[in-house]
């Protein structure tokens, strides 16, 4: 298992730049137990939206149609840090725990 990440949307500035001011991300993962028809997918998903102040002054701005997922993944990254990364792969391997084992369940004893 390997938690993947991707940018959803941007918002950038409406000029000849647009400079992105806010990257909405998602980081996933899953597992699948079993197989064939027996097979389940379980995942665990996080999302976030962080926020940028991009100048095109800066010797390693990029412009906007140049941008690519990654690009922007490793900005995400970096504004959250090695420790908030590591908790967000730790949350979807506990979502995965979680749908694989659940704690409650649902039913009638009838």
């Amino acid at each position: 298992m390997a938690v993947t990440w991707k940018i959803t949307n941007c918002e950038y500035t409406n000029d000849s730049d647009k400079g992105v001011i806010h990257a909405a991300w998602q980081a996933s993962d899953s597992e699948v137990v079993g197989k064939g028809d027996d097979a389940v997918t379980h995942t665990g998903t996080v999302a976030g939206m962080e926020s940028f102040t991009p100048d095109p002054s800066d010797s390693d701005y990029i412009a906007y149609a140049s941008l690519t997922n990654a690009k922007v993944v490793s900005w995400v990254k970096a504004v959250l840090g090695t420790d908030e990364v590591a908790r967000v792969g730790t949350k979807i391997a506990a979502q995965i725990t979680e749908s694989k084992t659940p704690s409650s369940a649902w039913g009638v004893p009838w």
